[in-house]
Order: C-alpha cells, then structure tokens, then sequence
C-alpha cells in the first residue's frame, strides 16, 4: 500500500506559507512520510485554538502518523503542546528552518526550541515553487523590535533580521523563472527591513533593485506597511505600475489615546495623511488595514474613532481583530472591556468593511482590471485583480496567467467580468 504524502498544515500569516515550503523541501530531503507538521500561529487565542483542533483533526484523519507541532504556538509555550498526548515532537522556529532537524528528527529529543532571542541571521533557503498557489511569497526579514502592548508575536519569532539583497533578488530570479508572475514581500515588520545589514538599505530601496534587476516580474506586491516608516524612498515609487495599488496598513486604532496605551508609533492623523498623499499620487490604489476591536479601556467614543478613521480613509479590505489578551504582555493588565462588547464592535467594523467594499466595487463597474487567475474550470475561472479584489469570469483561463478584463457587473462583493 502506498504511503500517503507529507502533510503540512500552515496556519496564520504569509510568512508561515513560506516556511512551509521551505519545511516541506527539508522534510522531503530527509524523506520522512509519516509525519503531519502543524506550523502554528499564536497572534491571538483563536489562533492558539486552532492550532489545538488541527492537532485533533490531524490525529484522527492520519491515526498512525507521528505530529510534529512547530511555528509560533510551540515557540512562545512549547510545554503546553509537549504535554498533549498526541503531540510527538515541538520544533522551534529558528529549528524548523534548520536541515538538521529534520535529518535527526527520529532520533532527537521530543522538545527542540531554543530562545529565539539569541538568532541573530536568517535562514538562506531556494524555494522553487510554492504548490496549489500563484503568487509566491518572498520572506525578506524575520521579527519585529517594536513592543505593542498587545503582542506576543516577538516572542515567537524574536528580534528583527533582514534577508541579504542579494539573496532576495536570486531567489525572485528563480521563481519568475519557474512561471510566477506575482510576488508579495513578507515578513513580520517588513518596514524595518535592512537596518541591520550593511548600509542599512531600507524596504523601498530594496524594491527599487527588485524592479531595476528582475525586469521579467509582472507584480509586486507588500504584505502589509506601518505609515510610521514611510521615508522619502517609497513617493517615487508609487509611479511604478508593477507595484500593485493596493496597501494595507497596520493600523490597529484610530483613536490617539489607544494607540499610545498600544504603544504604536503614529496617530490618527499621520495616517489620514498618509492615505491622502498616496491617492493624490496615484488615484487608483486601495487600503487596508488591520483593526482591534475592544482593546483594554477602549470607550463607546474611542471605538467611534476607529469607524471614523475607516470612512475617512475609505479602508476596503479590513483585518478585524477583537482583542484577544495575551498573557505576559502589558495590555493584559490593563482595564479590560467586556466580551460581549468586544464581540459588537468586531461585527461593526466587519459590517463597515463589507460595506465599503460593497460601495467601492460598484464604482468599478465599466472599468478595466488586470486579473492573476487563481482558480480555473471548464466554463469558469477566478482571480484577483491589482487592487486584491475578487474577480469571476465565465472562461477557462490558464491559472497563474495574468488576463485584461472589463467588470461588468457585482455579486457577493465579486466583480464579474470579461476578457478584453
């Protein structure tokens, strides 16, 4: 009987589907098939809830296979997941990236997590093709040096290390080599790229070599910008149509006073600003954002505030977050608000976010788009267009192809549209 394939669950951010990959390289190399690896995520309670049932669902769908729990759940408390019966080994996430791991992994202790504070580099592996996907994902650093009062995610992937230009360019090379069109730069705080390697190249200088030294790449794309960051090298290259208009923003409140008990590093209004001097620039670009619900002392008016920053802004695509606390993080201990009320206002921000993305499509509506097709079928295919947004067109198209296409009409929050 054949054994079945590797099975590697990713959950949370962009930067753990490239992980992936790299851990499906390594274990592959190593040839271990009787193995389903978790690669985590701990952003919020959820997330860690999640991780809890993938494990339960794992364990019953492949009853023989061993479970291998990594990423940044077993990195913040790899007790907590070494404890659970059907966990068999918890990997850190400076180990996951390690071949070495994986090699002795048979013969290794259960628990292998290291203080990820003491990596001080990245891990420089060739990721050829990113499998069911059509866009690839480029880490360009790891870990963030910023303290938010709500976060833990520094504990789970330690302090910022930036990703060699050199590195980054050979393996965007690669990948559009092997047929990809559309790249997105990620990482945890992709705006404090380069500090810390020589000349301290920032992101948009970075992007600047991408675009003058890979000419053959379609699309670029940023994971997600803090406006706080921004420097005189990221204007000119609004100009640039490769770059794809669409920005979200790690805003996380639009109210002064809860981003300072945050501890984020803009106000309101650095952020309104930055929304407008963008669009003067270039018209057509779209915002996200992400958005907490509920953080600790966040009053009625307070979270007015961040509904005023959404229309202000006109944010289309919105990450709504409720707050989830976090213990050993300074917002824990702050005055926390109810549940239920928490609860409301995530619905609220959801509901506003639909809406504006309602209104923005509809104004769509006889434009042209550019379409990367995702999903193809006999008699329909599915894609995103430059502006993220989702898109429908009654054809089959050859998936990871770039299509012209006219938006014909709006369903669902889905453009319909044909080929042009």
């Amino acid at each position: 009987m054949q054994k079945e394939k590797n099975n590697i669950i990713n959950l949370g951010c962009r930067l753990n589907i490239y992980e992936g990959e790299v851990i499906k390289s390594l274990i592959t190399q190593n040839r271990l098939l009787d193995y389903t690896i978790i690669n985590s995520c701990a952003v919020t309670k959820e997330a860690e809830k999640k991780v809890l049932y993938e494990i339960r669902r794992a364990k019953k769908k492949f009853p023989n296979k061993k479970i291998v729990v990594t990423g940044c759940a077993a990195q913040i408390n790899p007790k907590k997941y070494a404890d659970l019966v059907d966990v068999d080994y918890v990997i850190g996430n400076n180990e996951k990236l390690k071949s070495k791991t994986w090699s002795s992994l048979n013969y290794s202790k259960p628990v292998q997590v290291d203080n990820i504070f003491n990596s001080n580099k990245t891990h420089h592996h060739v990721i050829q093709k990113f499998d069911g996907k059509v866009r690839a994902f480029i880490e360009i650093q790891q870990g963030c040096d910023h303290r938010c009062t709500f976060c833990i995610i520094p504990f789970g992937r330690g302090n910022n290390r930036s990703v060699p230009v050199g590195v980054i360019i050979d393996r965007i090379n690669l990948l559009v080599k092997n047929g990809y069109k559309e790249v997105v730069l990620t990482g945890v705080d992709i705006t404090d790229y380069g500090k810390d390697l020589p000349g301290s190249p920032n992101l948009f200088q970075l992007v600047k070599r991408i675009l003058n030294l890979v000419p053959e790449l379609k699309q670029l794309r940023f994971s997600s910008i803090d406006c706080a960051e921004i420097n005189d090298d990221f204007w000119p290259l609004l100009e640039e149509q490769r770059i794809m208009p669409h920005f979200h923003l790690s805003l996380q409140a639009g109210n002064d006073l809860i981003l300072k008990r945050m501890k984020r590093r803009h106000s309101k209004k650095q952020a309104i600003d930055f929304c407008e001097k963008v669009r003067k620039k270039r018209q057509d670009v779209v915002f996200g954002a992400d958005i907490i619900a509920g953080f600790p002392t966040e009053t009625d008016k307070m979270f007015n505030d961040s509904i005023n920053l959404i229309n202000e802004c006109f944010l289309t695509h919105l990450h709504i977050f409720p707050y989830s606390l976090r213990e050993s993080t300074p917002a824990s201990r702050m005055p926390q608000v109810p549940i239920e009320v928490i609860k409301n206002r995530a619905k609220k921000l959801r509901d506003l976010g639909d809406k504006n993305l309602s209104k923005y499509l509809k104004q769509q509506i006889g434009s042209n788009a550019t379409m990367l097709v995702e999903q193809s079928y006999s008699t329909i295919s599915f894609g995103k267009s430059q502006h993220f947004t989702k898109i429908k067109i009654d054809k089959k198209l050859s998936e990871g192809s770039i299509v012209n296409c006219k938006i014909q009409s709006v369903y669902n929050n889905i453009s319909q549209a044909v080929v042009v």
